[in-house]
């Protein structure tokens, strides 16, 4: 172990006297002195230098050499993977104990969560419940008066208190039902939340480089960071190449920042939340946890609140809207009833004693405020957190990790699905397959080794010395624990071809230091590292790798067979762009590797930023393969059948991107594929009139897909992005729900992301495409539901109130918060938990700003409350004669408890109404057998109804019912179903209302150029094209036959007929106007260029 030097000790406080801490205090574990005195460094002295960045601090500490000798660790091995033993020789319970206790975990101090009485309390804090609360209170006082001093006193069972304590009971059960429903709301989301942060670094461990979690980051290891990365911690720049980071996150600061030595003018501070832009770099340790500056912030924005979805924010303004309906049916209510209670009072002999009128006055308060309480639907948004809760955590079973809930349900409205290829439509299962190098070529993997024995020497060592240097990927255990290359899958099957070769990657790279490295970029799809030639002073190799067109425009000489250098000439670069076309065409990713070798003055002259490709000496060409993943076909169709467009955009040629589209059923007839710098030279009206057609772009850069983002959003297009880089994260921002890859995606990408693909599969999409929809669908039926309710309760309320001849409700106050408890709490656990059906993707899309109820809807509540309505009034006007009661009290007492009993009922099977809101679904029992929640949620209210009439007996104004009476309310129950039937087959009379239509263009959106439309036309391409094919053979024939000195012209068109006939073979025929490049091969697209001129012109006669 290093020693602990003699070490200048800076004050514990640390920092300037003007220097403010984010997070006053310490947050970990306290050190005692002994734990102090293993290290150098004090945690203070570290986090002096880092808030504000000081670089005098870090001179003052010795630079980050002393600081490394300091922290016990060397910047070239790292820390040991089991660091057991303290400086002062003390055995430690667990690694890196005694480093822990000095420095802290990387760990936030959980969070203070909301307690449940927090949150009994928010669900308290309402007006109408609080109103009702001051009702309950009074009735309760005014009740007990009559009980012991009024009209009542002498009675022998004392029942006044009884209204006013079942109301503040019904008040109490309503907030702890919210409160419930929150309280696990939070644990859902906390558990999701940990899921989130949950995430790989790479570190240097006894030499090697391992991946571990954010979690087990220490004080003193030495971190590797590439482009893409989030920092964790904090550190201190030790070495790299052309480092950059975006600090804005942190600091506020736009402009990137360059990283490097203190010596070199540079920032040598990494500070935690930094997103690495290019570059790759070493640096140590310094902060940890809440002592790190991305922790402080995080501490002190814990008190943030979660915001409200769209769709949320939608529902608050209708159920404000209903509320305020509600408020006047309520007032007109209490002045209606006041009314009619003084003119029957003024109509009797005398005036009824002052208590009487008091009581009758605190109840008709009671009524007017329980109709405000049925009205208001407070559960509408209830509805959306409970429908959300649930999808999310479904969606994490199905691989999507949904990082803003928004996200959920605008999914549901997905229009277009941009595809990345790698890894999303493929396994990202890289192998070499197939490779030309130096003349010679490897047909298949069985060939492999015979195939580099017979390389010659030269070509086999810059062969093999690119493949290991010129690389980021390494081998270490993966995340079951087996051995395997850990990086770009790219580089993956490069270092796999290298390591059958025989070659050992780790002693290359430990023998061939880099003086220079240029990470890969998507902008210039290559990746370049410059090298020290052994045994040679002042000469330097240049290995390039890449793109193959790219790395092919840049080479100036090849190696040939016998692995000499010679200049690249027409033929032979015309004969590798055939080979590039074969691979890509059998869709391989190309991959070419290049070299050239430079002196030290040009070295000193070389870009920090641009790496020197020119004059490259072409190496070999790599065919890599990639299956595609199982299920992608049926993926995509699914899209298709849902109304969703699916485009792939990628970075490999278009050969391949074609060759991809086709096999995963993306690229159908009709369909276009172009390159990312055609679409970038298009005008943006040419890129609005090609893309309905556009369904493949290759060579795409991060630019791109912005502008394929913004021209669809442009067109009103809901759009899904798919992204894994760095340079992703503007269009995954830009776009309407961003996925980031789970496995293969940069910390950047992730951070930009709406979800998380946890298998970078495709499918995945899908599935989270059916449950926006089954979230969207599950609000509505909600919705549905609730609006029959309030407007079934209210009108009945008011009307048997206003024309009875004693001014009751058919309910009582109680009576409707049982129902308003149905039709809030429950109806929200039934309608919004049920999954999405295999149906779900059997309609378009729906608009971005549809309407929330559409006139299928508003038919079935209007004509769903009108029976209600009707059928109540019916049994409170007749029931006695249709139920055979006597016209007694008792009589009476049973008629309402029927009635109670009868409106129950009606709402029990108005939910099962309500499963199916879209026209053309009859079947409301569909799959209901698998909707396990709203069977026992209607268990649950029928139980609780039995119970309430047959015991609630004062409480809830109600008497026990005989079997043939539960008999004769559920049959009334019942009738609700065949109702909702003959609504459904009413006729669409939106357009009379002025009302969307579930099937009218206003809901449903469907694309302006659909694919059976694209079919057709390049069907009818395909015959205009055969025709003039046909002719233009016709024509030359009787041209050669009049003029036999061309003959020569004859033979050159005929030579070109096979290829030419390649067009029909072609998925995709090419516009006579698109400006887009035709989709079929590059010969046959040359062969109709001959074809073309051997046409007559528009004029010619056959």
């Amino acid at each position: 172990m290093i020693q602990s030097p003699a070490f200048p000790m800076a004050p514990a406080t640390g920092g300037s006297s003007e220097r403010t801490p984010l997070l006053p205090g310490g947050t970990q574990a306290p050190r005692t002195n002994s734990a102090t005195s293993a290290f150098g460094v004090a945690p203070e002295q570290l986090t002096a230098m880092l808030d504000p960045k000081d670089p005098q601090k870090l001179q003052e500490l010795g630079g980050p050499e002393r600081i490394c000798q300091a922290l016990l660790v060397d910047p070239s091995v790292g820390l040991k993977q089991r660091e057991q033993i303290g400086s002062g020789g003390e055995r430690q319970h667990e690694p890196f104990q005694t480093r822990r206790d000095v420095f802290g975990k990387n760990t936030l101090p959980e969070a203070r969560t909301v307690t449940f009485l927090q949150l009994l309390r928010d669900a308290y804090n309402d007006r109408t419940l609080i109103m009702l609360t001051i009702a309950s209170v009074v009735s309760l006082a005014v009740g007990i008066y009559d009980d012991m001093l009024g009209s009542h006193k002498n009675d022998e069972v004392k029942v006044g208190w009884v209204e006013g304590a079942a109301i503040f009971l019904a008040v109490i059960v309503v907030c702890f039902t919210n409160a419930i429903n929150d309280f696990q709301k939070e644990k859902q989301f906390q558990r999701l939340n940990a899921k989130k942060e949950d995430r790989t670094v790479k570190v240097l461990r006894d030499g090697n480089e391992v991946e571990i979690g954010v979690q087990e980051i220490n004080v003193g290891d030495i971190l590797l960071i590439e482009p893409g990365d989030i920092i964790p911690v904090d550190g201190v720049y030790l070495s790299g190449h052309n480092m950059t980071c975006d600090e804005s996150s942190a600091t506020g600061e736009s402009d990137a920042v360059k990283k490097g030595t203190a010596d070199e003018n540079r920032d040598p501070f990494i500070l935690s939340g930094a997103k690495v832009l290019e570059g790759v770099g070493k640096m140590v340790v310094v902060a940890v946890g809440a002592r790190s500056f991305y922790g402080k912030i995080m501490m002190a924005m814990r008190q943030g609140e979660g915001a409200e979805t769209p769709l949320q924010r939608k529902l608050d303004v209708l159920a404000e809207q209903i509320a305020k309906y509600g408020m006047s049916a309520a007032i007109l209510l209490l002045i209606t009833l006041t009314i009619k209670y003084l003119v029957k009072c003024a109509l009797e002999p005398e005036f009824p004693p002052f208590s009487i009128m008091f009581s009758q006055f605190v109840s008709i308060v009671i009524e007017a405020i329980t109709v405000v309480v049925v009205a208001v639907p407070e559960g509408l948004p209830m509805a959306v957190t409970i429908s959300l809760a649930y999808a999310t955590t479904k969606m994490l079973k199905d691989g999507n990790l949904v990082r803003q809930l928004a996200a959920c349900e605008t999914m549901g409205g997905a229009t277009v699905v941009c595809t990345d290829k790698t890894g999303t439509l493929t396994q990202n299962k890289m192998t070499v397959v197939r490779s030309y190098v130096a003349g010679s070529e490897m047909g298949g993997l069985s060939e492999l080794q015979s195939f580099y024995k017979a390389l010659p020497k030269d070509v086999q060592t810059v062969l093999l010395e690119g493949i290991a240097v010129n690389s980021t990927a390494f081998e270490g255990p993966d995340e079951k624990g087996r051995i395997d290359f850990i990086g770009s899958k790219s580089e993956c099957a490069l270092l796999g071809f290298g390591k059958v070769c025989g070659l050992d990657y780790r002693c290359k790279r430990a023998d061939t230091k880099p003086v220079r490295v240029y990470p890969f970029s998507s902008e210039k799809k290559t990746m370049s590292t410059i090298v020290p030639i052994a045994g040679q002073d002042s000469q330097y190799r240049v290995h390039a790798k890449g793109a193959s067109e790219i790395i092919l425009s840049a080479c100036t000489k090849y190696m040939n067979k016998s692995g000499s250098i010679v200049e690249l000439d027409d033929s032979v670069r015309n004969d590798l762009l055939r080979r590039i076309s074969v691979f890509a065409n059998g869709a391989l990713r190309t991959f070419a590797l290049s070299f050239k070798v430079i002196n030290s003055a040009e070295l000193e002259a070389c870009s920090d930023d641009e790496a020197p490709l020119s004059d490259l000496v072409w190496v070999g060409l790599m065919g890599i393969q990639d299956p595609l993943r199982p299920g992608v076909r049926q993926a995509v169709e699914d899209c298709h059948r849902a109304g969703v467009i699916v485009r792939m955009i990628t970075g490999d040629n278009i050969e391949t991107a074609r060759a991809i589209g086709r096999n995963a059923g993306i690229l159908t007839k009709g369909g276009q594929a172009i390159t990312g710098p055609q679409w970038r030279r298009m005008t943006p009206e040419q890129q609005h009139k090609e893309l309905p057609r556009i369904q493949v772009m290759a060579r795409s850069s991060p630019l791109d897909k912005q502008i394929m983002v913004e021209r669809l959003q442009e067109r009103n297009e809901v759009v899904a992005m798919t992204g894994d880089g760095t340079n992703d994260s503007p269009a995954l921002k830009l776009a309407d729900v961003g996925f980031s890859m789970g496995i293969a995606g940069t910390e950047v990408a992730k951070e930009a992301s709406d979800i998380i693909l946890m298998d970078d599969d495709f499918k995945s999409i899908v599935k989270s495409l059916r449950w926006g929809r089954a979230v969207n669908d599950s609000v509505r039926k909600f919705l549905q539901f609730q609006l029959t309710v309030n407007i079934t309760a209210v009108l009945l309320t008011l009307t048997s109130s206003i024309f009875s001849s004693d001014g009751q409700s058919a309910l009582t106050a109680v009576q409707l918060l049982w129902v308003n408890m149905i039709m809030d709490t429950l109806a929200a656990l039934a309608l919004a938990t049920e999954g999405p059906t295999d149906a779900i993707l059997d309609r378009p899309p729906q608009q971005r700003n549809s309407a929330l109820i559409t006139f299928e809807m508003w038919r079935m509540i209007i004509g769903q409350a009108a029976f209600q309505v009707a059928i109540n009034l019916l049994l409170l006007n007749h029931g006695l004669e249709i139920f055979h009661l006597p016209a007694s009290t008792a009589g009476v007492a049973v008629l309402r408890t029927m009635v109670f009993n009868s409106f129950v009922f009606l709402q029990v099977f108005n939910q099962i109404n309500c499963r199916r809101i879209q026209p053309n679904e009859f079947n409301v029992f569909a799959n209901i057998h698998r909707d396990h929640g709203f069977i026992l949620v209607q268990i649950f209210i029928v139980a609780a109804q039995w119970l309430l009439v047959t015991y609630g007996g004062i409480a809830f104004s109600t008497v026990p019912l005989t079997g043939l009476q539960w008999t004769g309310t559920l049959f009334i129950g019942v009738l609700s179903l065949p109702i909702g039937l003959l609504i459904r087959t009413l006729p669409d009379l939106s357009a009379c209302f002025g009302l969307e239509s579930a099937n009218s263009e206003a809901q449903q959106h469907r694309p302006e150029v659909t694919m059976a439309r694209m079919r057709m036309e390049a069907s009818v391409q395909d015959v205009q094209h055969a025709v003039k094919f046909f002719s233009a053979i016709r024509n030359s024939q009787i041209a050669s036959k009049k003029s036999p000195c061309d003959s020569d012209v004859g033979h050159n068109f005929l030579s070109s007929v096979s290829a030419a006939n390649d067009l029909s073979r072609a998925s995709t025929l090419p516009s006579t106007t698109s400006t887009v490049v035709p989709t079929t091969a590059a010969s046959a697209s040359s062969s109709w260029t001959k074809v073309k001129s051997a046409m007559p012109k528009p004029n010619t006669r056959g």
